[in-house]
């Protein structure tokens, strides 16, 4: 696969979207879509197919847990970035059981954050990359 050029931003704080977007921005995502809440993220889904959500797990009314749960049972494979604040192990099992491909703490430093984002994308394309390869 190659890195997306486009991502669906999903968080209720305007703020963090803006950050999300600069963040995406400097990886060459020039094309985002954002939601602030679990049911507009399902519906910008559908709309627009993002090859790629970075998903708040607390969200209004519908977790980001709920909503990766929904995309996997509805077969929509983006990669899909966790952003929070949430850091227990056990929430980042039920991320990683659920098909995250990625976890960043929201309270990273940008510098920090900036790299695992970029690294996470690194690895989405470096994993089709070994799939692509022919077996031996």
């Amino acid at each position: 696969m190659p890195r997306p050029t486009n991502a669906l931003i999903v968080d209720d704080e305007a703020l963090v979207r803006v950050f999300v977007k600069l963040l995406l921005n400097q990886q060459g995502i020039a094309q985002t879509w954002e939601a602030a809440n679990g049911q507009e993220a399902l519906a910008m889904v559908r709309q627009h197919t993002p090859e790629l959500v970075v998903l708040d797990i607390n969200l209004p009314s519908m977790s980001g847990l709920e909503v990766l749960g929904t995309l996997r049972r509805e077969r929509r494979r983006p990669p899909v970035i966790m952003l929070t604040a949430e850091s227990s192990i056990k929430t980042v099992l039920e991320c990683v059981n659920l098909g995250a491909t990625a976890y960043i703490l929201k309270h990273s430093p940008k510098a920090e954050a900036a790299k695992a984002l970029a690294d996470a994308l690194d690895g989405l394309a470096g994993a089709s990359d070994e799939s692509d390869e022919p077996e031996a």
